[in-house]
């Protein structure tokens, strides 16, 4: 005898109550209807489809875009007694018709896939096989050109509906746009769907954006005084690394997590952070999806994202058990030029893309009009040097390339050469002495790369042969003599990669295909970077209203505790006297900077530095040359 949803809910999740707008969606589904579920950032999208899932006979097929997602979905299921299965990279193939096997005869209720594993022909014709109940297709925005994280391999997420046909569908995203929600229903081919959209209002959220020319000093004192677990986003593994080294220092405990660990260390890390042993987790764009951690009560973005979308679902990783809760972009001046230069003038256009495929096919002597389906080994360093092209717009433009079937890469085609220097630079030298024949490969190395002993730094041996004047297999092969010496941690992932042609050389005509796709796709870049540094600069509007202004939803009244919103707080004269004696009491015990006495003070930092301005105009006090405050 089939459960119905709430009884289904309590058995396995412990609630009594859906929220929002589930348990209509979950109705819906049952009906047989197809839904497009616009939640926000805790909602509880995936109780959308898998409490319906479990309600009916057969199994629900769910593509989702990230293998920690999908294991983490998995893993949850399994805790509960259901029977999931994840089809994940570096499945063996006799593996694969075993999981398969599973899922036809073995009573699954879920097999959970990346939208890349579904185009392979066994999957799908496996799934042809199958009772499925349920289509889910999670973070659906992925299938629409114009959102914030296109993935071409998504729109072959529509051929769940030849595959499947009686079977209704459900899309969820967190993130989508009218014009995006619209994409995902053509390409989806969904038939009279319901559009559910939740508010995305997070009231208990206060948005703010911290203008300090010392970012550091600011990330210091909001991560160091928050009273909850918080996380902190940057772009690049370095980067985090270099955070949560200086939180450490500062006596807030901190770790970093990013795609350059293995697995384990990520296990371990997550879990000192989910248990509350560690408070702040440092951490690249990627983390935080399906991770369920309701105490969150501090998000900082130390650099500005590359969409409000993206911002938007990593803010709304706080307070989702409803308290109190900040999120906090921090920047200085030069942060508007940097997110331009990371995240635009990279593009490459669509000259630099006919040159880089005139190259790519000359490198390796393919004859127009041939080419397809070979397949060759491929070093990108090597390849970028000999032609002279931009390692990074070359490195885009592959990737575009590949977007677009024209090529197909590796896997590892991302991957870099990494070296971290673990002896003292005594022992360096000692060791140097007794190998001077390499020696001005260590020294180039040294000079090359800043904070080498650091942390794991990314090397370009290429680059690294040029500046020594020696063979780059000199370089790779002193690297690894280095690392058995025990000298340096070195990650050897220089080797050959390997690039299939998957159409004929037609030189011009090959990028014209999808050339004016690719200048819309970089038009919408560029827009959501504009988007985003548009809401950075507004400081007249709520800062929750323009966030929900961009998604289609009007909110009326104002947040009253964003950074725009307490800025227009006014402060009476009578609170302004009081302040001001308890800034001349502070500086008649000793002289000191307004950050002390604001760390000190229980007002607001623009409060204080208004009082101290008009103490100082009123000539009540005076500064020093080591810009302390003190009584006249």
């Amino acid at each position: 005898m089939q459960m119905n949803p709430r009884e289904i809910l309590k058995k396995y999740w412990g609630f009594s109550q859906f929220k929002g707008s589930q348990e209509q969606i979950i109705a819906e589904i049952l009906e047989g209807r197809d839904v497009l579920a616009l939640l926000p950032t805790g909602g509880g999208k995936s109780l959308c489809y898998q409490v319906p899932a479990l309600a009916k006979k057969g199994i629900c097929i769910v593509v989702s875009p990230l293998v920690a997602l999908i294991q983490d979905q998995v893993d949850s299921l399994r805790t509960k007694g259901i029977k999931a299965i994840a089809l994940t990279g570096g499945i063996p193939p006799w593996e694969l018709t075993d999981l398969l096997d599973n899922c036809l005869y073995g009573n699954y209720k879920f097999l959970y896939l990346s939208p890349e594993r579904l185009q392979q022909e066994v999957v799908q014709e496996r799934i042809q096989q199958m009772q499925v109940n349920l289509l889910a297709i999670d973070e659906a925005h992925c299938i629409s050109q114009w959102g914030n994280d296109f993935r071409p391999a998504y729109l072959g997420c529509s051929v769940l509906r030849d595959l499947a046909p009686d079977a209704p569908a459900i899309a969820l995203t967190a993130t989508a746009t009218q014009s995006v929600a619209q994409d995902i229903v053509e390409n989806l081919k969904f038939q009279d769907p319901l559009e559910i959209k939740d508010s995305f209002a997070r009231d208990n959220i206060a948005f703010k954006v911290l203008v300090d020319e010392d970012k550091r000093y600011r990330l210091r004192q909001l991560c160091t005084t928050t009273p909850r677990s918080g996380i902190v986003y940057v772009r690049t593994r370095r980067m985090a690394q270099e955070i949560a080294h200086l939180l450490n220092e500062n006596k807030c405990t901190a770790t970093y997590f990013h795609g350059g660990i293995s697995k384990r260390e990520k296990e371990q890390r997550l879990g000192l952070w989910m248990r509350n042993e560690i408070k702040v987790m440092v951490a690249t764009n990627a983390f935080g999806m399906g991770i369920d951690k309701p105490d969150v009560g501090l998000v900082v973005h130390y650099q500005i994202p590359d969409s409000i979308e993206n911002y938007f679902q990593e803010a709304g990783r706080a307070g989702r058990d409803g308290g109190d809760a900040e999120a906090v972009l921090v920047i200085n001046g030069a942060d508007e030029i940097q997110v331009k230069n990371q995240f635009l003038s990279v593009l490459p256009d669509i000259p630099f893309l006919k040159l880089l495929y005139y190259k790519l096919c000359n490198y390796f002597q393919i004859a127009y009009g041939e080419g397809e389906h070979e397949t060759f080994q491929f070093r990108f360093n090597e390849f970028c040097d000999t032609y002279k092209l931009n390692s990074i717009w070359a490195y885009n433009g592959l990737r575009i390339l590949d977007q677009n079937s024209v090529i197909a890469l590796s896997e590892a085609f991302s991957k870099k050469t990494t070296v971290q220097f673990t002896a003292s630079k005594q022992q360096l030298f000692h060791y140097l002495d007794t190998h001077k024949k390499e020696a001005p490969i260590a020294q180039t190395l040294l000079r090359t790369y800043g904070g080498i002993f650091d942390f794991e730094t990314k090397v370009n041996t290429v680059l690294i042969s040029k500046k020594a004047k020696v063979p780059e297999q000199l370089v790779l092969d002193f690297l690894e003599t280095l690392q058995k010496d025990d000298i340096i941690k070195y990650k050897a992932e220089h080797s050959d990669l390997e690039i299939t042609f998957i159409v004929p050389r037609e030189d011009d005509r090959t990028i014209n295909v999808f050339a004016k796709k690719i200048k819309a796709q970089q038009q919408t870049k560029i827009g959501h970077v504009e988007q985003m540094l548009s809401y950075v600069k507004n400081d007249k509007t709520c800062r929750s209203r323009q966030l929900l202004s961009y998604f289609g939803e009007h909110k009326k009244g104002s947040c009253g505790k964003c950074d725009v919103c307490t800025r227009k707080k006014k402060v009476t004269k009578d609170v302004q006297q009081v302040i001001a004696m308890d800034v001349l009491d502070l500086l008649g015990e000793k002289r000191q900077g307004s950050r002390e006495m604001i760390n000190v003070l229980p007002y607001r930092e623009e409060v204080v530095l208004k009082v101290l301005q008009e103490l100082l105009e009123n000539g009540k006090i005076g500064i020093n040359a080591k810009n302390e405050y003190e009584l006249n």
